[in-house]
């Protein structure tokens, strides 16, 4: 059984030496949250482009990749990389799109991994960032809601494996940056429930093939 560390709500703010206003700023709350369809409606999201929508409603992150970071000399501090909940249990490397989290009457599904942008990097005051997470290859997971209910940290998380082909978070994660898919992957990823914008891509890239 897998545990909710924390709960994380952002406001839209400035980022020092940062223009744009931004809802990366994530602090724990101490008392329950009510996640809905499209997430949490008290938390804001302000780069819709990017963010937020059916397939990235809720951002998980996993202790145990902050344990990691922890070594590698960044803070262990809930909500400090943006996400909505903290879960102690899974980590990227293990976590499959299609995984879920049951939550008490909530029900979250993997859909896609975080991928670092400039708003992260200035949250983190460090330039090198997007290439430092890419290389930890520790993303974390965007969740969509399959279920709305209300979430508190300290309940149980049940998490649920995919039963299908199993493409990690961190799999997906270490192609970001390339063009070069293997069509065995593309293959695989089309086959689970990944977020609708990447499956068009990866099954218009295998029309282009074939």
């Amino acid at each position: 059984m897998a545990k909710l560390l924390a709960v994380c709500i952002g406001k839209a703010e400035h980022i020092e030496g940062y223009r744009p206003l931004t809802g990366i700023n994530k602090r724990p709350v101490a008392r329950p949250v009510a996640i809905e369809m499209h997430g949490i409606a008290e938390d804001a999201v302000l780069d819709r482009k990017h963010h937020g929508g059916n397939d990235q409603a809720i951002y998980v992150y996993f202790q145990g990749d902050y344990d990691w970071w922890t070594q590698d000399g960044v803070a262990n501090t809930p909500g400090l990389f943006g996400e909505n909940l903290v879960i102690d249990g899974p980590v990227s490397a293990e976590t499959a799109i299609g995984d879920r989290y049951q939550i008490g009457d909530c029900l979250l599904e993997v859909a896609y991994h975080r991928t670092p942008c400039m708003t992260f990097a200035a949250k983190m005051g460090d330039k090198f960032w997007v290439k430092r997470f890419h290389r930890a290859n520790r993303p974390g997971a965007y969740c969509r809601v399959l279920q709305p209910g209300s979430v508190e940290a300290g309940m149980d998380v049940t998490v649920t494996p995919y039963a299908g082909e199993r493409v990690t978070v961190s799999e997906l994660m270490a192609f970001d940056t390339t063009k070069n898919i293997p069509l065995d992957f593309l293959r695989r990823a089309v086959t689970t429930p990944i977020r609708e914008q990447t499956r068009f891509k990866y099954e218009t890239r295998l029309a282009d093939l074939f």
